[in-house]
């Protein structure tokens, strides 16, 4: 008898262990589903917001691209070629559209172009625009530009984020030591209008341009990176970054064009392409995924902040089993143009930055450079690392480490 109850008892006791092994098991496997349902609509809405953001991207870009199209028709009435600004080369036309001013930073040379009636009106137009050149800076450029404020103004979603342009001197501090007299203003015009002679041509639209062609002191562009100095520091100091590594990727993306644009297109002095490296950059920074429009961009300050993120996304995260500090500096600058899973296809036969990193950990820095500079797949990004390391140790040593 006292085995049956004995027997029962842990019968019983069996019975509960197995009912609450098999409630526990229910409750494991519930809890597993509930985590791979959460998992996947955590993955699904991040697929739709991030489509949303490109579909949002796709069409600020044609509307931009309308107004760009609309802009040039709108010239043509004047001009055979009309010309926009680009990464390297920034054109101001005036509201009558009748001259134009192009400022070229990688050749350091102004050209001014008017169309006028005779030389005597041409030469007070190219006066005029030469003066107004050399005094502007980046805000006042912006108000006054017509196809920049047509752009400012097309209607974006709340996930595009807009800023005001800052206001930084573009060419005054090249021409002047300090900030100039109205004599000296107007010495410096007339000497430059009597030391280049005035070109006159008649175009396709039987107009009569006039054109002078300026050019700019041969330290223009260490002039230019001046503007941008305390910037560069204080986004330095906070990525973990060298200035002289920023200075020289500023240098080779736009030559410090504050209105820089390419076809990509990418915006201002670091080339910034709102949806991919700027989604990134701003999502580090801020902690939320959003878009940022060329308005954002142009702002000096929000430019050297968010390339400088980008660099220290590329450096500290993507790239960061590269061991050696150098070697990594050299996939860096390569990635910031080609991107950090072409830099893996140099070495390897996947975009796998980890994978790639085994064979590079074996290479010596001097290897790992020759290596990128005869392997990466483009020729662009190939000659894009030997210009900006042959600019980052000239700035290296012109603001230091």
């Amino acid at each position: 008898m006292l085995i049956q109850k004995t027997l029962s008892s842990s019968l019983c006791a069996v019975a509960l262990l197995v009912s609450a092994a098999d409630i526990k098991a229910d409750s494991f496997t519930d809890y597993k589903q509930t985590q791979q349902q959460n998992f996947q609509a955590d993955t699904q809405k991040f697929i739709y917001y991030k489509n949303s953001l490109n579909q949002d991207f796709l069409n600020y870009k044609k509307a931009q691209q309308k107004a760009y199209n609309e802009y040039k028709e709108a010239l043509k009435k004047y001009w055979d070629k009309p010309e926009l600004s680009t990464k390297k080369r920034l054109v101001h036309y005036t509201q009558d559209k009748q001259t134009k001013t192009a400022i070229d930073f990688e050749k350091q040379k102004i050209e001014i172009q008017t169309i006028a009636k005779n030389k005597k009106e041409a030469k007070q137009k190219l006066a005029h625009a030469l003066l107004k050149a050399t005094l502007i800076d980046t805000k006042q450029l912006y108000k006054e530009d017509e196809l920049l404020q047509k752009i400012a103004h097309i209607k974006t979603p709340s996930s595009i984020i807009k800023a005001d342009v800052d206001a930084k001197p573009i060419l005054a501090p090249v021409v002047f030591d300090k900030k100039p007299s109205t004599d000296e203003l107007i010495n410096y015009t007339k000497k430059t209008l009597a030391k280049n002679p005035i070109q006159e041509r008649v175009n396709s639209k039987q107009k009569h341009v006039y054109t002078l062609n300026v050019t700019l002191p041969s330290d223009t562009t260490i002039k230019r990176s001046r503007t941008y100095y305390q910037e560069v520091q204080t986004a330095a100091k906070k990525e973990k970054l060298t200035p002289a590594l920023i200075f020289a990727i500023m240098h080779t993306e736009s030559s410090f064009n504050p209105y820089a644009r390419s076809y990509v297109p990418a915006y201002g002095l670091m080339q910034i392409v709102p949806k991919s490296a700027g989604i990134d950059a701003y999502y580090y920074l801020y902690k939320k995924k959003r878009l940022v429009s060329g308005s954002y961009l142009y702002n000096s300050r929000n430019n050297i902040r968010m390339g400088s993120a980008y660099l220290h996304i590329l450096y500290y995260s993507y790239l960061r089993y590269i061991k050696d500090p150098q070697s990594r500096l050299y996939c860096t600058i390569a990635a910031y143009n080609t991107g950090a899973g072409n830099v893996a296809r140099a070495f390897v036969s996947s975009n796998s930055v980890k994978y790639a990193a085994q064979k590079i950990n074996a290479m010596s820095s001097d290897d790992v450079y020759a290596h990128l500079r005869r392997n990466l797949r483009y020729k662009e990004a190939r000659d894009y690392l030997l210009k900006v390391e042959k600019r980052r140790r000239m700035y290296k040593k012109i603001y230091g480490s």
